[in-house]
């Protein structure tokens, strides 16, 4: 039932942001196969709108998304009283995290399976208008990410690069703007061909190091204009 609750949810939002706003996606050169899509990599994060980004994406792929995705979000997020109602609405699979390096990470891991989808935006925080985040610092991928790839053997990983959404909406600054383009990037990777292009042992530090400096490299260049 949550599932179909869920589903429902996720078609409004596609279907309004499909009447209020316009797409350009750079689609990837290898095909996405959406029913092996494991892990969605969302990159360049500034906005709590970007759910409008369903916009593009197919029926049968929400669905799934609706019964097997698993997320983790911020608990001062889920924890606002209309906020935090909306985005266990979007997925019941969004699971609270605390900044730090504890139990609620922990948590988050042992919530993945083998048929899970994985959505994860690695920087953990978001752009503001300086393009910086909050405390004045500059936007880096975390080591989060790395964690997941690590215990991921199989399946396609997507990597979106956001355009940004500060002309739709800037953090804490009132409501979204109607009638704006909304642009992303799209990569798609077979995760185990991914993983095996740093001639590292995966899982080693020297190997989630390189991982993260791919990420960055590509956060900072990949991201459309």
């Amino acid at each position: 039932m949550k599932s179909l609750i869920s589903y429902f949810f996720l078609l409004c939002i596609k279907y309004f942001s499909s009447l209020f706003y316009r797409f350009e996606i750079g689609w990837p050169e290898n095909k996405i196969e959406w029913g092996k899509v494991r892990l969605i990599i969302f990159l360049h994060h500034t906005s709590l709108y970007e759910f409008l980004y369903l916009g593009f994406l197919p029926n049968h792929f929400l669905r799934k998304l609706s019964k097997r995705m698993v997320a983790p979000a911020a608990d001062k997020t889920l924890n606002r009283p209309l906020v935090g109602v909306f985005f266990k609405l979007f997925s019941p699979g969004m699971i609270p995290i605390t900044r730090k390096r504890d139990d609620s990470w922990g948590n988050f891991l042992e919530s993945i399976y083998d048929d899970s989808i994985i959505l994860i935006a690695p920087e953990g925080r978001m752009k503001r208008k300086t393009g910086l985040d909050l405390d004045g610092k500059k936007m880096t991928v975390k080591p989060g990410v790395v964690d997941i790839l690590a215990g991921l053997e199989k399946g396609q990983m997507v990597i979106a690069y956001s355009g940004g959404l500060h002309h739709v909406q800037v953090p804490d600054e009132g409501l979204p703007h109607l009638f704006k383009t909304l642009k992303m990037n799209l990569e798609a990777f077979d995760i185990s061909e991914y993983k095996n292009m740093f001639s590292l042992p995966s899982g080693s530090d020297t190997w989630k190091k390189a991982v993260l400096d791919d990420l960055q490299s590509r956060l900072e260049t990949k991201i459309p204009v």
